[in-house]
């Protein structure tokens, strides 16, 4: 089976700084205010009134989701470590799991959950409480992940206590009292379940696994129904990723059914907006029909980071591009799209508006819309969960390995670290700009070298050129696929070691180089880039613009009518400012009509108003 378990440096410079922003956040949050509602709720402390500087939002003590955050935080924490071997990081979260372990001896050996236990019999007599499986099953996950990325054994010993808890619980509903429950939003649970029983073997996982086995969703599916339109999209994602995880570790086929057939109904025959998300106001759309969803409350970015999992499931099983294409759609246009925003700016300018944006739950597709920046310690909805943890997985897509066929899905500067037939490979990816320049800013060294490729491009080439480096210690046999994007506008080439060795203008494909390798071979990728439209699935009138994989967003506060010559609507938009210092700019603008818009990718919108969509008419 494909497998993305590869140790991988990220050298993307973008990337590092989301990576950074990200560490940085998660250390800047105390440890006494990530675990106040567990120490309060095992009665390890108390205060007269709430204190001042606690976490307000959803980790308020007075809501019934608080604690999520901790569960994600610790993931998140255990993802980074595992890559960079974080000291200061791993003490805080060390520190983290010692005192969730006095919780849990102070509430009896078993419970340590942030809310307590009558949560969840309340809701097995049919009272609705606010998702409390969701919420614990957050623990679970931080405590599951703290042992599978750090080996952090207490973790993973107080997770097991915890089970213990759920399988006394459990044990005397009927099938029917059970799928009453888990009609409120059970999150990961089933995930979970699983996850333990790879680790610890256990029988009482394996029943565990079929008392979570939420039939009222999984069968519909496998009968080939659709049990998602007019639903609540981010309940049954966690719940569909724990069928995957099922398949991976029990091997039945009857759960990997299950995820192919969600699939098939959440992306396949549902459609998507053009950055790939869908839903509004959390709630599926009808199949291929988003023109009447297109509000403030569009594509929640926990789905965003839900699906890209299952789409990295569909990869490893499938070995298709498309949903690579589908990762990389959601990357840029999701996770880079609604987190940890900065201002660009030079000296000089000022703004009376933020100059940074944390998270933002929505990422809106009604025009004239702007961005809801949540904020660091007052919010804490769910999405601020899934961006500690999109950010901590930054390097997760990019490579893949099955034996010694090598996958290179996504194209960002890193290195990687395979071990393929018993030997040592490493693949180093680099980009070239293509600018003939290293003189990035106005504080750059001033030293100019003349150069050929400065001229070659008077031009934005709008081309992603890549190159990889292959190192092995002796020669290996090795089949390097090398994914060709659906965005290509004109036949990309691949050469090896300054031959070419394919020409091809099929997207969402692969090209295979298998050869001998040895220390210092190079493959080369040109891919060029251009506008596209992407239309509304029920509105071909109704068109978004990408540059590549880049949603671009026009900066208007209404709906404007962009017209066209006939059958070209690509060419409404020209470069503007293509070139600052030592690199090119992904700037357009739009040319003949009636009110100029200009044009920015998605994901560099901070507070300005923005509009995806656009009416386009014949001229």
């Amino acid at each position: 089976m494909i497998s993305n378990n590869v140790k991988v440096v990220l050298t993307d410079g973008d990337l590092i700084r989301r990576r950074n922003d990200n560490r940085n956040y998660l250390m800047s949050l105390t440890t006494r205010n990530l675990l106040y509602n567990y120490e309060l709720e095992a009665t390890l402390t108390h205060d007269a009134c709430i204190p001042q500087d606690m976490h307000g939002g959803w980790e308020s003590p007075t809501c019934q989701l608080r604690g999520h955050f901790l569960g994600h935080w610790l993931s998140a924490a255990a993802m980074i470590i595992c890559v960079s071997e974080d000291t200061e990081l791993k003490a805080k979260a060390d520190i983290i799991i010692d005192r969730l372990a006095k919780c849990q001896e102070a509430n009896g050996g078993k419970w340590v959950a942030s809310i307590p236990e009558k949560y969840l019999y309340r809701i097995a007599n049919g009272h609705g409480i606010w998702a409390p499986h969701y919420t614990i099953h957050k623990t679970f996950m931080g405590l599951v992940d703290m042992y599978r990325f750090t080996g952090n054994t207490k973790a993973l010993e107080i997770a097991d206590n915890f089970a213990d808890w759920f399988v006394e619980w459990t044990d005397g509903f009927s099938i029917e009292q059970m799928n009453n429950i888990l009609d409120y939003e059970t999150g990961g649970m089933l995930e979970i379940w699983v996850q333990l029983l790879d680790i610890t073997g256990k029988d009482k996982y394996r029943t565990l696994i079929e008392r979570y086995y939420r039939s009222r969703l999984f069968d519909p599916l496998l009968k080939g129904e659709d049990p998602l339109t007019n639903m609540h999209a981010n309940t049954t994602i966690p719940e569909v990723l724990g069928a995957a995880a099922a398949y991976e570790v029990t091997g039945k086929e009857v759960y990997k059914d299950i995820v192919m057939n969600y699939w098939k109904e959440a992306v396949t025959e549902r459609g998507m907006y053009a950055t790939g998300g869908q839903t509004n106001g959390e709630i599926w759309g009808p199949k291929m029909s988003l023109k009447n969803r297109m509000g403030m409350k569009t594509q929640e970015h926990c789905t965003v980071y839900n699906m890209m999992r299952l789409a990295d499931y569909m990869f490893k099983w499938t070995g298709e591009a498309q949903y690579a294409d589908y990762i990389e759609r959601n990357l840029y246009n999701g996770v880079m799209a609604q987190t940890y925003w900065h201002w660009e700016y030079t000296n000089g300018y000022t703004t009376d508006k933020p100059t940074e944006g944390l998270i933002a739950y929505f990422l809106p597709m009604r025009a004239g819309s702007h961005k809801g920046w949540g904020t660091r310690t007052d919010s804490f909805f769910c999405c601020h969960g899934s961006m500690v943890q999109a950010n901590a997985a930054l390097d997760n897509y990019i490579y893949y390995q099955d034996n010694n066929t090598i996958y290179v899905n996504q194209y960002h500067d890193s290195e990687a670290t395979f071990l393929a037939g018993g030997n040592i490979v490493k693949i180093k990816q680099v980009h070239d700009p293509l600018t003939g320049s290293f003189h990035l800013s106005s504080t750059s060294n001033g030293k100019q070298t003349i150069d050929r490729t400065a001229a070659m491009y008077p031009h934005n080439p709008d081309t992603l050129q890549v190159f990889l480096q292959i190192e092995t210690d002796v020669e290996a046999e090795l089949d390097i696929k090398v994914r060709i994007p659906w965005w290509i506008v004109e036949p990309a080439t691949v050469e090896y070691n300054n031959t070419e060795v394919a020409k091809t203008d099929k997207g969402s494909d692969y090209v295979s180089v298998k050869r001998t390798f040895s220390g210092g071979d190079v493959i080369c990728i040109t891919m060029k880039k251009g506008i596209t439209t992407y239309p509304l699935p029920d509105d071909p009138n109704m068109v978004a613009f990408m540059y590549g994989p880049e949603v671009l967003a026009g900066l208007c506060d209404e709906e404007r009518t962009l017209y066209c010559e006939p059958g070209n609507p690509e060419d409404i938009l020209v470069n503007e400012n293509e070139r600052e210092w030592g690199s090119w700019k992904s700037e357009f603008r739009t040319v003949n009509q009636p009110v100029g818009i200009r044009f920015l990718p998605l994901n560099r919108i901070g507070h300005e108003s923005y509009t995806v969509y656009f009416p386009v008419k014949d001229k």
